[in-house]
């Protein structure tokens, strides 16, 4: 009976992160710092439409990986101050689980840490994982169909193919031979993945900027991943019968919910509050309210199950390794019954790991592991706020002068 209630409130947990975190969609952004009414709602080109709303040039791109799938990129090649030329600095930035491209930009001009590249000279590329809003495009899989291939993906998958695959394109596209690479969360887990199993990677990389780095997890404190990973197996196997692959998707029915309980005036806008706190750990003053429903506007974006498994397993193994599928298919996959650890010590590229005190996905203590496993580490670097959280790094009201300004001088020391 003590697990059907954890249960039952893990559920609960998850269709109210469902409910409040889909605030609004990207058409509602713009309403909100224009003041217009509704807008189209092709999600891509509004990405992109904010960029433009704000002064800034954008490009769409498509590549396809080498196992099928569409993804989206935009790039901003210049500025109001800084316009397009040939022959600038790359920085490549790689969002976060269930995130897109669009919390890059979604502060504003000053604010948003690729604004702020871009006024600092830098040709910007934002990449979109397999499986977002942006990304959802496979040449074989259709998203939408039951029981489709299109989710058999986790974390591994982005770091292995779709990385490399938008890298690669970036680089050729511009002429450059290597890149400053600036990565959220799960955007930093892929990025070990990549320059772990496929080390050549690492000459491509000037220097790589994990902001709030995820690899190892045995000593977070998210309520939500610590209810979660205890029926980690059971919830798999559940989400497999009933034919669910994809966790959070975008809704109509979530956006208009969300849209009412997390504006300003709204009663419950501090219930939304809320939820984000005990996703990534408290921070009340870094969270500008007016901001939630711009700042929501891609959030969820969509995630495959796997995603949110693999991370659970992580927490409750202790280790950074491969996806668990079982003892039989991990003895077929990797001829061992359990699945391979990734090989950090192949980390070359330079990397700086920003933490925060406050973080509950990605530990201090955890931090301070990945730091001794990689070969050559720029440092360990605090956030100055005692009470940065794990949402701070991408939404917090101070993160231009407490995080990003010290990126930008880093990355310009690599070039």
């Amino acid at each position: 009976m003590v697990v059907s209630n954890r249960c039952w409130a893990l559920l609960a947990l998850v269709a109210s992160i469902a409910t409040v975190a889909q605030a609004s969609t990207i058409r509602d952004v713009l309403a909100y710092r224009a003041g217009d009414g509704p807008q189209p709602t092709d999600i891509s080109k509004l990405t992109a439409e904010i960029i433009v709303n704000d002064g800034y040039p954008v490009e769409e791109h498509q590549v396809t990986t080498a196992d099928g799938y569409v993804l989206t990129m935009f790039r901003i090649p210049g500025g109001p101050g800084n316009p397009a030329r040939e022959g600038k600095n790359v920085a490549f930035i790689q969002h976060g689980l269930l995130c897109s491209s669009a919390d890059w930009v979604i502060l504003g001009p000053g604010k948003a840490l690729a604004y702020m590249l871009v006024d600092a000279g830098y040709d910007v590329w934002l990449g979109n994982a397999r499986g977002n809003t942006n990304s959802r495009r496979h040449i074989f899989h259709d998203p939408d169909a039951r029981n489709t291939d299109f989710w058999d993906f986790s974390w591994h998958e982005i770091g292995y193919f779709d990385l490399p695959a938008m890298i690669d394109y970036a680089l050729q596209y511009t002429g450059q031979t290597s890149l400053q690479y600036a990565g959220h969360s799960q955007g930093t887990t892929s990025f070990f993945i990549m320059t772990s199993l496929r080390p050549e990677y690492n000459e491509r990389i000037r220097s790589m900027h994990a902001l709030a780095p995820v690899a190892f997890m045995s000593n977070l404190r998210s309520p939500f991943v610590r209810a979660f990973a205890p029926f980690v197996d059971q919830i798999d196997w559940l989400m497999r019968m009933l034919g669910v692959n994809e966790f959070l998707p975008s809704s109509d029915m979530m956006t208009l919910g969300g849209q009412m309980l997390c504006q300003d005036e709204a009663r419950f806008q501090e219930v939304c509050a809320n939820v984000l706190f005990l996703i990534g750990g408290f921070n009340s003053p870094q969270l500008n309210r007016t901001m939630l429903p711009a700042i929501l506007a891609n959030t969820p974006a969509g995630a495959s199950v796997n995603q949110l498994v693999h991370y659970a397993q992580g927490y409750n193994s202790g280790r950074f390794r491969q996806f668990d599928y079982g003892l039989t298919l991990n003895l077929i996959r990797y001829g061992s019954i359990r699945p391979p650890d990734y090989p950090l010590d192949r980390v070359t590229a330079p990397v700086a790991l920003h933490y925060g005190d406050n973080d509950w996905l990605a530990a201090v203590s955890d931090v301070r592991q990945l730091h001794s496993s990689i070969r050559n580490p720029i440092g360990l670097f605090r956030v100055s706020d005692p009470d940065w959280n794990h949402l701070d790094f991408t939404w917090g009201i101070d993160a231009d002068s407490l995080l990003y300004r010290r990126v930008i001088s880093f990355m310009d020391r690599y070039n």
